[in-house]
């Protein structure tokens, strides 16, 4: 997911769940500073290097990919951005190494949600944040896994775009070509995609970077015949997934709040997006590459403020300054990601996989 749901929609689901406008936008920032996050960023504010959600580009080219690098790669791209749905699912006939990277694959409802948002709860609201960008990151990030491998992430010619037409779809091939300077040219579904490189553990293999930006969009509905489901046909359905996203967010926010007791798996709150229904589906369903503008706006006509873009250094001055850095919003978010990173990385490494390593004290 890009910055239109992970802070503006974010902002939205928060704010339909009970939080005052303040704690909305508190919310929606921490959600999205996920994705800014590096350990070059935190070096620039003298953070601590172990809370990184996410790798920037020139990091990750100079990442190492033997065993030790992978680890590092992995425990915060699973973590952060492709949460494994089932640590112990069951593969007949593979080897440990290909099992311990399938049970990395990435998807709503699992186990890990559940702790995700149970960890959050009595917990600072930048917390909140974090639990909210993983979870919408499932939904989104479905079947790709946060480790480098070609088997599980990669892409071919058998990948289709879906339109609605009639009571059925129309399907049109994709094109993925690997041009960075160029956006995506959504009228003739080319997408731009990492480099194809034939070592199963490239850094280009990492999570969806085969398929570009094509699962990060709310619109888009497609059909590919990955590997890794014995190239059986998958029909990935956004408007749908992201919709589940959004209600589940709302749902477990209220969890977190304390407004209902348990927070169970596959379990939305429809009852709160009831009377926005038709705009929230009209702005999911849009074929746009950004749909901050529309999410803004919903958001202020729900809480009838206006929301503050967002702005990656906010915080950084009162970071600086404060003689007591764990009472400040950098602080808070740091502990609660090396929180959060310390359970995911406990759960795989419990279910005897390697490849995120051990938990660092």
């Amino acid at each position: 997911m890009q910055e239109d749901f992970h802070y503006y929609a974010t902002y939205c689901a928060a704010f339909l769940a009970g939080y005052d406008h303040e704690e909305s936008q508190k919310v929606a920032y921490s959600a999205q500073f996920v994705d800014l996050c590096t350990r070059t960023l935190l070096a620039k504010i003298k953070g601590p290097s172990n809370a990184a959600t996410t790798q920037m580009q020139l990091e990750l080219m100079d990442a190492r990919t033997d065993p030790v690098g992978l680890q590092d790669i992995t425990r915060i791209w699973s973590a952060f951005h492709f949460l494994p749905r089932d640590l112990y699912a069951q593969k007949k006939g593979c080897s440990k190494q290909y099992l311990d990277k399938y049970r990395l694959i990435c998807g709503p409802n699992g186990d890990l949600v559940v702790k995700t948002v149970e960890l959050a709860k009595d917990k600072p609201l930048e917390s909140v944040g974090i639990a909210m960008h993983v979870l919408a990151d499932t939904w989104a990030h479905a079947n790709f896994a946060g480790t480098p491998s070609l088997v599980i992430n990669n892409t071919n010619y058998y990948f289709y775009e879906l339109f609605p037409d009639g009571d059925g779809y129309r399907e049109k091939q994709i094109t993925f070509v690997h041009k960075r300077s160029t956006p995506d040219d959504l009228e003739n579904s080319v997408y731009t995609n990492s480099l194809y490189q034939t070592s199963e553990n490239s850094i280009m293999n990492l999570g969806h970077g085969r398929a570009g930006h094509l699962p990060d969009y709310s619109f888009v509905r497609y059909k590919y015949l990955p590997m890794w489901a014995e190239y059986e046909e998958l029909i990935k359905d956004n408007p749908s997934d992201y919709l589940k996203a959004f209600t589940q967010m709302i749902y477990a926010m209220k969890f977190i709040r304390g407004d209902i007791t348990t927070f169970e798996k596959d379990t939305y709150d429809m009852k709160a997006v009831e009377a926005h229904l038709d705009r929230i589906k009209e702005i999911i369903e849009k074929r746009q590459l950004l749909a901050c503008d529309d999410w803004k706006a919903f958001g202020e006509d729900l809480s009838g403020q206006k929301i503050e873009d967002h702005v990656i250094d906010k915080y950084f001055a009162e970071y600086a300054g404060s003689s007591n850095k764990d009472d400040t919003f950098i602080g808070r978010f740091t502990r609660g990601a090396i929180a959060h990173k310390g359970m995911v990385i406990d759960a795989i490494q419990k279910s005897n996989n390697k490849l995120a390593g051990v938990v660092r004290k």
